[in-house]
């Protein structure tokens, strides 16, 4: 695998005492937009391709950027996940580490309704992978005064890297992979939605719903959401959307 180079703040979340960081790079060798593949659309995943909102509910397709490479779309199923637990094991068997691993599958299982999911034993295996971690900190300078200033605590944070995907029985493609941390800190009501939320955006959905009964919105609510209509209608249509990901360079 050769890795690209880049990298830069994508989208900022502020959860009520959870910070959400999304954060895109390039590794190891930069390229050219000559050298990439051209912006080309995939065909619908099934579970998308047979998603009907009769409601009309909308979306917020607006509110998703594209990245340099176009949208950040899976075409490759199933998406392989893997949840590690740090220093803990599951097979320490305790209370909060189940608790923690109990949610984090829930939102895996509740997502792949729309596209499919698989948890993996193996972190090389993995696209997604899931810490129970806390994001560390990131302080920045105050442009303004010149000082430096310490973020809040944050519970969770998604980052993302570009690198080229080579294997001998296999087209040369450049490829995704994702990068999720969440507290085992935080109140266990929390780790959910938090899971939820981390994880729509490692599935594409690269921005924020400015309303909250949908599962990417900017801010927790007391009453987290599960995935709405309006969710699902957004992924849709990004997974219409071209990309250069998955294409043979």
């Amino acid at each position: 695998m050769t890795n690209l180079q880049r990298k830069g703040p994508r989208a900022l979340a502020i959860f009520t005492a959870i910070l959400v960081l999304a954060v895109g790079q390039w590794r190891g060798i930069p390229l050219s937009a000559a050298n990439l593949p051209p912006l080309q659309a995939h065909p619908l995943p099934p579970g998308l391709a047979q998603w009907q909102d009769t409601a009309n509910s909308g979306d917020y397709f607006s509110e998703v950027k594209p990245t340099e490479v176009g949208y950040l779309v899976w075409s490759k199923f199933p998406i392989k996940v893997y949840i590690f637990m740090g220093e803990e094991s599951p097979a320490n068997n305790s209370s909060s580490s189940k608790k923690w691993v109990e949610a984090v599958l829930q939102a895996v299982q509740e997502w792949s309704v729309y596209l499919p999911l698989e948890v993996v034993n193996q972190p090389d295996d993995a696209e997604i992978t899931i810490l129970r971690s806390r994001p560390p900190l990131r302080p920045s300078l105050d442009p303004s005064t010149g000082q430096l200033q310490l973020p809040r605590v944050r519970s969770a944070e998604t980052s993302y890297e570009f690198y080229i995907r080579k294997s001998l029985d296999a087209p040369t493609v450049l490829s995704h992979r994702f990068n999720i941390q969440i507290s085992p800190n935080q109140a266990p009501i929390y780790t959910l939605p938090s899971a939820r939320h981390e994880l729509g955006h490692a599935l594409g959905i690269w921005g924020h719903s400015p309303k909250e009964t949908d599962a990417l919105y900017f801010s927790q609510v007391r009453n987290s959401p599960p995935i709405s209509p309006r969710d699902i209608n957004t992924l849709k249509r990004i997974y219409e959307q071209p990309t250069r990901l998955g294409w043979e360079l």
